[in-house]
């Protein structure tokens, strides 16, 4: 039992890291394009940092088990969120059709790591309990915040256009 939930969590940590890959570039892209959204330019750009040292606490949870990322997984991410990035950067609603995803990818990476933290004492990893709490708790607040600023950033977004 123990060298299946092993496997299954090393994979669960490959595709998190993937994800989280995928988290960056989105985070990258939209932080390029949210000069007149200044509060939420700034809680994308606090919540980039947070992705980049998520991805550093995947990579040593990898390492502890003697595995390492998915360069195949990874690219492949990058490659999507590129791709949605620029997808949603061609709609006049950009802000919306941002903010209306990014409450989706919180919640599934709150899912991510609940699943992995599940795996912890089966796969004999409760030394990746720690990092992976820090991130999940990290991801509950920014899906919290995306939560509570979604009428504020809808009502930007009406402000601007009537500016327009």
């Amino acid at each position: 039992m123990t060298q299946t939930a092993r496997d299954i969590f090393v994979v669960g940590l490959r595709n998190a890291h993937a994800m989280e890959t995928q988290a960056r570039e989105l985070l990258e892209r939209q932080s390029e394009r949210l000069d007149e959204y200044p509060e939420v330019k700034q809680k994308v750009a606090a919540h980039l940092q947070e992705t980049n040292t998520q991805l550093k606490r995947l990579e040593q949870c990898l390492e502890a088990c003697g595995e390492t990322t998915s360069s195949l997984k990874d690219t492949a991410q990058s490659i999507a969120a590129n791709t949605m990035a620029m997808a949603h950067s061609m709609a006049g609603d950009e802000i919306l059709k941002n903010t209306f995803a990014n409450n989706a990818f919180e919640h599934f990476e709150i899912a991510a790591y609940k699943s992995l933290l599940a795996l912890c004492p089966a796969a004999g990893m409760e030394s990746a309990r720690a990092p992976l709490e820090a991130s999940l708790k990290e991801e509950e607040r920014m899906a919290a915040w995306i939560d509570a600023n979604v009428a504020k950033v809808t009502m930007d977004y009406v402000t601007h256009e009537q500016a327009a």
